[in-house]
């Protein structure tokens, strides 16, 4: 006996089943997996003498950034994870923290991307939309506003993500991304530095600078067990 047409179509409507799951389900935004302790992570700066650490850690490679839905390398931006963590007795104000990445081929100091950068790399996008229109007419009109077309659930990721911490309580870690336009650097993190100033201690006294030297996350091969 032959299957009927309706018994052979039908592991063929299972596996379109399957697949728009899969799709739907991708369209969800993942956390990040768990920060652990600045010290543990290969690219770091401790200042014992400060109780504190500074980790950057960056999501560069497909198997690190399973969990994200916005294509960030297909569009040259490199997310880099910053965990700080507070070994003293006291918080840490980040309220003026600043963040620079230095790279060495070429030389360049990029500061991270504000969101409103990365929404038009995103949707393409090489105008603001806030310039003042060109126009034969003697008096000057409003520039329009270009809309983004990035999609919700991009912007709603990128949120979720980014760092925003003020302040780090007491023995506490704490972790976001920075986002950073790489564009024209090939190798951004070849015998690059990850500068962090303006961190203070609960008087307002600034701790001395971090860096980060990302060339040890690039070197690092765990010991085998």
């Amino acid at each position: 006996m032959f299957p009927t047409g309706n018994a052979r179509r039908r592991p063929a409507l299972l596996l379109v089943l399957l697949l728009a799951l899969a799709a739907f389900a991708k369209q969800d935004s993942q956390p990040p997996p768990k920060a652990f302790h600045a010290k543990t992570y290969p690219a770091v700066d401790a200042h014992n003498d400060e109780h504190a650490a500074i980790a950057a850690d960056p999501y560069d490679l497909p198997d690190k950034t399973t969990f994200m839905l916005v294509p960030y390398r297909a569009n040259d931006i490199l997310p880099l994870r910053v965990i700080i963590s507070n070994d003293s007795d006291a918080p840490l104000n980040l309220s003026h923290m600043q963040v620079q990445l230095t790279t060495v081929n070429p030389r360049a100091k990029v500061t991270p991307s504000e969101m409103d950068d990365l929404y038009r790399r995103l949707a393409r996008q090489d105008r603001r939309g806030d310039e003042v229109s060109r126009n034969p007419l003697p008096i000057p009109l409003p520039g329009r506003k270009l809309k983004s077309q990035v999609k919700k659930e991009w912007q709603d990721e990128i949120d979720s993500l980014r760092f925003k911490w003020l302040v780090v309580e007491p023995h506490a870690i704490v972790s976001g991304f920075y986002f950073f336009d790489v564009r024209d650097l090939e190798h951004p993190l070849a015998g690059g530095h990850l500068y962090l100033t303006g961190v203070r201690d609960e008087n307002g006294q600034e701790l001395m600078f971090f860096d980060v030297p990302l060339e040890k996350y690039l070197t690092y091969r765990p010991t085998a067990p």
